[in-house]
């Protein structure tokens, strides 16, 4: 359904320098890029756009940490965004429909979810997704058909400028007749100033929002010259267009020289057009002070179900992308900091929780361990909890939670680990640390006890389905487990069942699902998996369970 977001037919990339080559030539981009002098605008009311930085009617620079929520496909789960917020985010980029494509959301559901990212102190991202792939996607409509459906909400969201970013449309362009972006995205932007629109706007690339073309970051400074509030942001998706840190650094640093702004509106750990370098968007983004919306929280279908965050939009179940981007290096929690507007004024919060009660360990597995804890109190209220590792006199979230249960996974087998809880308020004041517990997860397989049969089930051009049966052939049950093993010749994972696929490179990692965690002694379970390859390739022919090596079966 979703799947075809960021195809990138017959691409062909320019080469660019390593990243150092870029960052030193900055300075002299600028004669390049130098931005047209604008007429004078009026001031804004709420966010605005300075010296190309994003800052709030307080002028408090603010730096987008967020993630993206599809709810014009999940209207039913704007609890969502308690969940979000509670893991550290500052912003939500929130997936609407014109309705020429999806079930419209109307004025009365605009002004709801304006108020729910109020309620949880979140700067609202809103945008347009029916303009995706415009002119190469059947049924994408323009960005002056995406303009009237602002007007025509216009009244949720006048007054709220200082809380709401309109994003006019999402991936205005595909890979057809792309050039008639800059044109296009001028008009939109000047109708929505004439229509009384004073917020913030954002624009995104084309090339399905990877702009390979270069149209937007070449055009930028006319597009930003045509707004006469001189208030527009550029939004950059980087998904396998962006596989470098070169790439990353590059575009991203000739905006910053040029004094445009600009945030990563999307990006993911993996997608079928290439594996993006979600580690580079991460590390550059926190130098330059780049915003960043990663995609997405949960709901993802048509083959790119790993994007996920969450399962299920269970907030305690959360995938290895989403435990990168909240709690990794220069991730969301370790870089988010709420906005101003939700910090201003004589009531300011600035007292942190009481510590948590001191976690009680279950459900202990090879591979991971279900913790409970009792409630922090708070005066204003407890948004959410934090589950540190302890080790050498440091401290690394591991698991994040709304309520006071979560599961830490990914552990080794037969390893201690010393864990506690840290609360959260809604102004991000975090509480003193709880007492700690001690846990020593279950011993693996031994090796040698474990099997792996691998077989190709069906071919097509390109692409081919195969399954994969674990049979556990010591005297002890396995609950839990992880399988790993590595690709031949360039082949990726695009659907998995039975468990959740994580892959860098050649390298697969393959979690047990709740249904398959258990193998009985002499018990076997059966996966199954789609994939691409540019050619019929070899056969993985090592296997691993739980870091023992398995034979083959």
């Amino acid at each position: 359904m979703r799947d075809t977001r960021h195809r990138l037919p017959h691409l062909h990339l320019p080469q660019h320098p390593h990243l150092s080559a870029a960052l030193a030539a900055l300075a002299a981009l600028l004669l390049a890029l130098l931005t047209p002098a604008t007429s004078a605008h009026a001031a804004p009311t709420g966010f605005r756009v300075e010296n190309g930085r994003l800052l709030e009617a307080s002028g408090n620079d603010f730096v987008m940490r967020g993630v993206n929520h599809a709810h014009t496909w999940y209207a039913d789960r704007l609890d969502a965004l308690d969940h979000i917020k509670a893991k550290g985010a500052n912003t939500v980029r929130v997936v609407l429909s014109s309705g020429d494509r999806w079930t419209r959301n109307d004025t009365a559901d605009v002004a709801n979810v304006v108020a729910q990212c109020k309620r949880n102190r979140l700067i609202c991202v809103l945008e347009v997704h029916d303009t995706t792939g415009y002119g190469e996607q059947s049924g994408a409509v323009t960005l002056s058909r995406a303009a009237d459906y602002w007007i025509e909400v216009r009244d949720a969201l006048v007054g709220q400028e200082d809380h709401v970013v309109v994003n006019i449309g999402n991936e205005p362009y595909g890979n057809t007749d792309h050039t008639r972006w800059t044109a296009d995205t001028k008009a939109a932007i000047q109708r929505l100033r004439a229509a009384g629109f004073d917020h913030t706007l954002m624009v995104d690339a084309p090339n399905w929002g990877q702009d390979w073309a270069f149209t937007m970051r070449d055009n930028a400074a006319s597009v930003f010259a045509a707004d006469p509030d001189a208030n527009t942001v550029f939004s950059i998706h980087m998904y396998g267009v962006f596989d470098t840190a070169a790439e990353v650094g590059d575009y991203l640093g000739r905006f910053v020289a040029a004094k445009l702004p600009v945030v990563v509106g999307e990006f993911g750990h993996d997608h079928s057009d290439g594996n993006p370098d979600e580690d580079a968007v991460l590390s550059v983004t926190r130098q330059l002070g780049i915003g960043y919306l990663g995609w997405s929280w949960s709901g993802n279908g048509g083959g790119v179900e790993y994007l996920d965050m969450v399962e299920n939009f269970d907030p305690d179940r959360m995938t290895s992308w989403g435990r990168r981007l909240f709690d990794g290096p220069d991730g969301i929690a370790a870089t988010s900091e709420e906005a101003a507007v939700y910090r201003s004024g004589p009531g300011d919060d600035t007292t942190a929780p009481t510590a948590p009660g001191a976690p009680v360990a279950s459900a202990v597995t090879s591979s991971s361990v279900a913790l409970s804890w009792g409630a922090a109190t708070d005066a204003v209220g407890v948004t959410g909890y934090d589950v540190v590792r302890v080790a050498g006199g440091q401290e690394t979230v591991v698991a994040s939670a709304a309520g006071t249960t979560a599961t830490v996974t990914g552990l080794a087998a037969d390893t201690s680990y010393t864990f506690a809880v840290r609360a959260r308020d809604a102004a991000g004041n975090r509480s003193a640390r709880s007492a700690t517990v001690t846990v020593t997860t279950a011993p693996g397989p031994a090796a040698g006890s474990c099997a792996v049969g691998y077989r190709v089930t069906g071919e097509w051009p390109g692409g081919f389905q195969a399954e994969v049966v674990v049979r556990n052939t010591g005297s002890a049950a396995v609950d839990g487990w992880t399988l790993r093993w590595t690709f031949p010749a360039g082949q990726r994972i695009t659907s998995l069942w039975g468990g959740t696929a994580t892959q860098s490179g050649a390298e697969v990692s393959v979690a047990a699902a709740p249904y398959t965690a258990t193998l009985p002694p002499s018990g076997s379970v059966s996966l199954g998996f789609t994939g691409t390859r540019s050619a019929a390739g070899a056969d993985p022919t090592a296997f691993s369970l739980n870091g023992a090596e398995c034979s083959a079966a």
